[in-house]
């Protein structure tokens, strides 16, 4: 990115923020029409900073930015709608998105599908609606807007299908091959498959194994890397503290 560019009222979310020198932040953001990238707040963690109460996770915004290199720098920043207020595991789980969009997702890669999907996700959320099928629904959406479809009976472009009795492991790279048993934590029934690629997820049943299906295919595109939001879900049900859903899984 040598030539210098310029954007203005550019929709975005913030994924993650750090420190950068005194005063300033590294804001990495989804934007829609110019994908995941990284700008320089400057003098954004002054006290004085216009944009200390702008600059948050879950709040959609219009920003605008130069850059020359990898590494933009944040011209502007204002609210761009009505704040999303999320609690508990609906905030849990939105930590959990944004992390997989900065896990998975290429900068500078513009893919307006993926901005859509995680702005209706993220509203979504916030509404109320169930958040492990959220989840589900979001994970299954991305992979396949990322070119990493997981192939399932049932799902878009998918027209193969499964005995519903018989048992098949899943393999991220050839999908669901016939196994004798349910030995192994990626063996589900056709049904299961199925119903999982249509995406009922209004069945627990079905519910339950997507979440075990789609644990191990996350896994597998992150190389094994553990999310932080995973990570502080598992300890909060160790630790006995409450929790009202699947989650972050």
């Amino acid at each position: 990115m040598a030539e210098r560019i310029r954007v203005e009222q550019e929709p975005a979310w913030l994924l993650h923020h750090r420190p950068f020198r005194d005063t300033s932040r590294i804001l990495d953001l989804l934007t829609r029409h110019h994908g995941r990238l990284s700008v320089v707040a400057r003098g954004s963690r002054s006290a004085r900073s216009k944009l200390r109460g702008v600059l948050r996770p879950f709040m959609p915004l219009t920003i605008g930015w130069v850059a020359r290199s990898e590494l933009g720098t944040l011209t502007g920043a204002e609210i761009g709608g009505p704040p999303v207020s999320l609690s508990g595991d609906a905030l849990l789980s939105g930590y959990y998105l944004n992390e997989l969009l900065m896990n998975l997702v290429h900068r500078h890669d513009p893919q307006a599908d993926i901005f859509d999907a995680y702005v209706a996700t993220i509203r979504a959320l916030a509404s109320g609606d169930p958040v492990a099928a959220q989840l589900r629904s979001f994970e299954i959406e991305l992979l396949r807007l990322l070119g990493y479809a997981v192939d399932l009976p049932g799902s878009r472009g998918e027209s193969r299908r499964l005995e519903p009795a018989a048992l098949y492991e899943y393999r991220v790279s050839d999908g669901p091959v016939p196994v004798a048993d349910r030995r192994g934590p990626m063996v589900f029934s056709g049904g299961e498959l199925e119903a999982i690629g249509a995406r009922r997820f209004e069945d627990p049943a079905t519910l339950n194994a997507a979440n075990r299906l789609m644990r191990g295919v996350i896994a597998y595109h992150l190389d094994g890397k553990e999310l932080k939001s995973r990570k502080v879900l598992r300890d909060i049900r160790r630790s006995g503290r409450p929790s009202t859903g699947d989650g972050a899984n």
